[in-house]
């Protein structure tokens, strides 16, 4: 069963694919302002966030994807939340996506690698994927590229192990692997900090929390 489309849910997706279809009429002029690029090559604090707004367009599969995945995993969590707190938690994992790549970008580079933009929603997509799975574990799911249903909590490990083997191995090159562990590092943060738990708060020894939330 496919869940309802929620308005903040709705909004991104609109967004993502408007961006898009400016980005095939406008050529590098979004990419040069609203691309995150590295610091010291370009880089602008408006780019933590942009960035997730732009796709690749060598082809739709990428956008195609990200909004798949924006859409599964996106709308049951703005009905849990609300879309303020959605809307929050989307674009934190974004922005801290943004800071982890920078600092690999930063590191790769002293390592006499090229300076090269990053675009796409994947990190916050990661991030929604991560929060999916800590309010929903249990939840079975049917997710490429596994022929099978897996509980959701599992599928999140999965891609997380994934995102780190291929980030350190670099087999899939092209792909900011460890943007997507920022977006799930930075979501798993936010999700603690609503919930009063470590290293936010003093978790089950104290008493709750009034930002605490599902």
């Amino acid at each position: 069963m496919f869940p309802r489309l929620l308005p903040v849910t709705r909004a991104l997706l609109i967004a993502n694919v408007a961006v898009y279809l400016l980005q095939l009429v406008s050529g590098n002029a979004l990419m040069d302002w609203l691309a995150l690029w590295p610091l010291g090559y370009g880089f602008m604090p408006w780019q933590l966030l942009t960035y997730g707004f732009l796709h690749d367009t060598g082809g739709i599969g990428h956008l195609a994807f990200n909004m798949l995945a924006l859409y599964m995993f996106g709308s049951p969590l703005e009905q849990t939340w609300g879309g303020k707190r959605f809307l929050t938690f989307f674009l934190v994992c974004v922005a801290g996506a943004g800071l982890l790549q920078l600092a690999v970008g930063w590191w790769m580079m002293a390592g006499g690698a090229p300076p090269y933009p990053t675009v796409g929603a994947s990190g916050g997509v990661f991030g929604l994927l991560l929060g999916y799975g800590m309010l929903f574990p249990n939840q079975r799911m049917i997710v490429f590229p596994l022929p099978m249903e897996i509980r959701a909590r599992t599928l999140v490990i999965f891609y997380a192990v994934l995102a780190l083997v291929l980030g350190f191995t670099g087999l899939q090159p092209g792909v900011a692997h460890f943007a997507h562990l920022g977006g799930m590092v930075f979501g798993w943060l936010m999700i603690r900090y609503w919930r009063g738990q470590p290293p936010f708060g003093r978790g089950r020894r104290g008493p709750p929390r009034m930002r605490i939330v599902k």
